[in-house]
C-alpha cells in the first residue's frame, strides 16, 4: 500500500497540486503523569489538528498546541489565524511552488507563529508526498534515527529521583530536569538525580525562565564545584532578558542554551553574535513552522553553534515534522528533546514516525507518512470560531 502511494505522488512536470480546502480538528490526549514547570502544570495534551485537501485527493496534516504562555496564542486564536487568513491566502495555491506558498504563509498576519507552522507543517507534508519521498529526504536526507531525552518534571525530591530512575530503566540515556522554582530545593533536585542516574544519563536542566541571572549563576557554580556535570541548563532567565542569558554565559562551565529568547532568525543571529547563548532549542511552533527552523539551523551551522530540536507539549503529528527537520539537518542539531508522545497515554498518530522510548525511527513513506489519525473530534466553523 505504501509503495502505490508512493507511485501515485510522482508527478510529472506539467502536474500540479492545487489547495482546494480543509478540515480542522482537536485533539485532546491525557498524558500519562501531570507535566509540571516552573510555569504551568497539564495534565492532557491538546492540539488543533489542520487536514489540507488538494485537487489531486493527496492530503496533509499540521498540528499545534495552545502555549499561551510562550507563544500568546490560544486554540481560538489558532483556528481563527488558520481558518480566516492564511488558509485564505494560499487557497488554490499549487503546493509545487513551495517558496512563495510559504512566503505567502509567512507575510499573512503578524507573529501568530503556531498557526503559522500548523499550515506550514501541512504545506511541507504535500510537497514531499508530491515527489513521492519522505519529507526528510526532500530537506536533504540523512540517517532517518534519532534518540531524544525524557523530561523529568518539577515534583518533590524523591518523585523526580524515582522518575530519573524509571526513565534510566527504560532506556533514557539523557534526562531533562525540571528546575526554576525555589533555587535551593532545586539544587537539591539535581544534586539527587545525579547521584541517582549519572552514570546511566546524561543531565540536563530547563529552568523555563523561573531565576534571575544572579540565580543561575549562583546555582550553577554550586553545582559545578559540588562534582556534579550538567550537559546544559536551558532558558534559566526572562525569554526577553538577553543581557542577562549573556551574564550568566559568561559567569559558568556550564553549557547555556536559548529557548524563549530565540524564536526566529533574526533574534538567532543577535543571541549568537553578543555569545549570549552556547546552544539554540529549535521548536517549530516558536519558528512559525519548518521554514525558519531549517534557517536557524544553518545560520547557527555557519557560527558553528550546536542546537536543539525539540517541541511544546504536542502530539505526534507536529513532533513527526520536527524529527524530519532533526534528520535532514543532523549537522548543527546535534540533539534531540522530542519526547512529547512518549509522555502520553496513546499516540493518536497511524504511521509515519514511530516513537518506540527514547528511539524515534522515520519511515520510508511519503512526506509525514501519516496514514490515520484517531481520536480526533473534527470542528465546524462556528464551534471552532467560538473554542
Amino acid at each position: 500500500a505504501a509503495r502505490d502511494f508512493a507511485l501515485a505522488g510522482r508527478r510529472t512536470r506539467d502536474d500540479t497540486m492545487k489547495i482546494t480546502g480543509f478540515e480542522l480538528g482537536k485533539l485532546r490526549i491525557p498524558l500519562k503523569m501531570p507535566f509540571k514547570t516552573a510555569i504551568r502544570t497539564v495534565d492532557h495534551m491538546e492540539d488543533v489538528v489542520i487536514v489540507l485537501e488538494t485537487d489531486t485527493g493527496h492530503k496533509g496534516f499540521g498540528s499545534a498546541p495552545a502555549t499561551a504562555v510562550i507563544t500568546g496564542e490560544t486554540h481560538g486564536s489558532i483556528i481563527e489565524a488558520i481558518r480566516t487568513i492564511i488558509l485564505p491566502a494560499i487557497k488554490n495555491e499549487d503546493i509545487q511552488n513551495l517558496n512563495h506558498v510559504v512566503d505567502l504563509i509567512q507575510g499573512s498576519l503578524y507573529k501568530n507563529f503556531s498557526a503559522k507552522a500548523a499550515v506550514e507543517i501541512a504545506v511541507y507534508d504535500l510537497f514531499a508526498q508530491s515527489l513521492g519521498a519522505p519529507l526528510y529526504k526532500i530537506l536533504g536526507g540523512g540517517e532517518p534515527v534519532l534518540s531524544t531525552d525524557l523530561t523529568i518534571s518539577i515534583d518533590y525530591i524523591d518523585k523526580m529521583v524515582q522518575d530519573a530512575v524509571d526513565a534510566a530503566d527504560r532506556g533514557f540515556e539523557a534526562l531533562k530536569i525540571k528546575v526554576g522554582k525555589d533555587m535551593r530545593v532545586d539544587i537539591e533536585r539535581v544534586k539527587a538525580i545525579y547521584a541517582a542516574v549519572s552514570d546511566r544519563a546524561l543531565i540536563r536542566l530547563d529552568a523555563n525562565q523561573g531565576w534571575t541571572p544572579k540565580q543561575t549563576v549562583t546555582a550553577l557554580r554550586e553545582l559545578e564545584n559540588s562534582g556534579v556535570e550538567i550537559e546544559f541548563i536551558e532558558q534559566p532567565v526572562r525569554g526577553n532578558d538577553v543581557a542577562g542569558m549573556k551574564y550568566v554565559t559568561e559567569r559558568v562551565t556550564t553549557s547555556v542554551m536559548a529557548d524563549e529568547s530565540s524564536f526566529g532568525p533574526r533574534e538567532v543571529i543577535d543571541l549568537i553574535q553578543m555569545r549570549g547563548a552556547d546552544i539554540i532549542n529549535i521548536k517549530l511552533m516558536k519558528t512559525g513552522g519548518i521554514s525558519n527552523a531549517i534557517k536557524i539551523a544553518d545560520i547557527a551551522a555557519l557560527y558553528d553553534v550546536e542546537c536543539m530540536m525539540g517541541c511544546m507539549l504536542e502530539t505526534a503529528i507536529g513532533v513527526s515534522a520536527a524529527a524530519h527537520v532533526a534528520v535532514a539537518k543532523a549537522n548543527s542539531i546535534t540533539r534531540v528533546d522530542l519526547d512529547a508522545p512518549s509522555l502520553a497515554t496513546v499516540n493518536p498518530v497511524v504511521g509515519g514516525v514511530a516513537f518506540d522510548g527514547a528511539e524515534i525511527s522515520i519511515s520510508d513513506a511519503p512526506g509525514l507518512g501519516i496514514e490515520a489519525i484517531s481520536e480526533l473530534s473534527m470542528l465546524n466553523f462556528d464551534k471552532a470560531a467560538a473554542s
